[in-house]
């Protein structure tokens, strides 16, 4: 019998939420995500302190623009090791900001051009705001897939699925944090878990109404949540979880279906007004989204503090 991983791996598209270079390589998911705090981790290894050195030298100590060649650069070295696609994240502090949004993404494309990367090997990751999600609608009007990311509310997740993008990333683990802490409770079963319910509702509804937007469950805290999730679109898992999955050699069946009738609701649209007031009315989409982007911005600053750091070192 082959091992639980491998046997997730028929159901599932399985994406590895990591930014390491030796870790991709020996894992070998078919796609892979970055994320400011994953770039950190990746540059922190010493064989990269030349390039890190070199790329603010091209960009006269530019912090910013130092992070953006960094963030493709990282995600250059991600293709050359897998078959699939890598989300590179545009900067949280521009979530609110759709004109920005675009352009920035498209700047992206420009460098991993220059780099040799075709754009349909990147998807654009974007924040789940009304701002973000109206970006990501020019840009797949463009031919451009996008990645929306820190979705917590199924209001969410049919406005990017009416945006036409390509993929969506609901947060199982930061859903049930977010459920102990309200429920006051320490352990909460998997047919009670509010992530799990929430990634099952949104692929039931994409499918029922014929949406070619995918689900890629994201933010696991434990195996089991994965295998609730069987079948899904896609699944991005850390590598920890990874390794868990494939030292088991649990039997699974699959749980999400094409066909599967979860959860029968009506056909909803949203303009930027409902949007906004479905927003306002889920507290928790509301305070998980707004912590999701500052989460975000505080790691895009940990990384600029480092590189200024090294700024201030060969200077001194």
């Amino acid at each position: 019998m082959a091992n639980t991983l491998n046997q997730l791996r028929m159901m599932t598209t399985v994406v590895a939420d990591t930014g390491d270079l030796n870790t991709i390589e020996r894992l070998r998911p078919v796609d892979a995500t970055t994320n400011p705090s994953l770039i950190t981790k990746a540059l922190t290894h010493s064989n990269l302190q030349p390039i890190l050195i070199d790329t603010l030298a091209k960009h006269n100590n530019n912090i910013d623009n130092t992070i953006d060649e960094l963030t493709v650069y990282i995600g250059r070295e991600i293709l050359q090791h897998i078959d699939g696609r890598v989300s590179t994240e545009v900067d949280a502090r521009l979530s609110f900001d759709t004109e920005q949004t675009v352009a920035k993404a498209l700047a992206f494309l420009q460098m991993y051009e220059q780099m040799g990367v075709d754009k349909q090997r990147v998807l654009i990751k974007i924040a789940g705001t009304w701002q973000g999600i109206q970006a990501a609608k020019i840009l797949e009007e463009q031919g451009i897939h996008c990645n929306i990311t820190l979705i917590f509310g199924l209001h969410q997740a049919i406005a990017c699925a009416d945006a036409n993008v390509t993929l969506i990333s609901p947060f199982v683990g930061r859903i049930l944090d977010y459920q102990k802490q309200q429920q006051n409770r320490d352990n909460i079963p998997t047919n009670e878990d509010l992530g799990i319910l929430s990634v099952k509702t949104i692929y039931s509804y994409f499918k029922q109404h014929g949406y070619q937007t995918q689900v890629m469950g994201a933010s696991f805290r434990n195996v089991d949540q994965i295998l609730a999730l069987a079948g899904c679109d896609l699944l991005t898992i850390s590598p920890d979880l990874i390794d868990n999955l494939r030292a088991m050699d649990k039997q699974i069946e699959r749980q999400l279906f094409p066909d599967m009738a979860f959860a029968t609701i009506e056909k909803q649209q949203f303009d930027e007004q409902s949007f906004t007031k479905a927003l306002e009315q889920d507290s928790m989409a509301t305070k998980l989204l707004t912590t999701g982007i500052d989460g975000f911005i505080n790691a895009r600053e940990e990384l600029a503090n480092k590189l200024q750091n090294l700024v201030n070192t060969n200077s001194g």
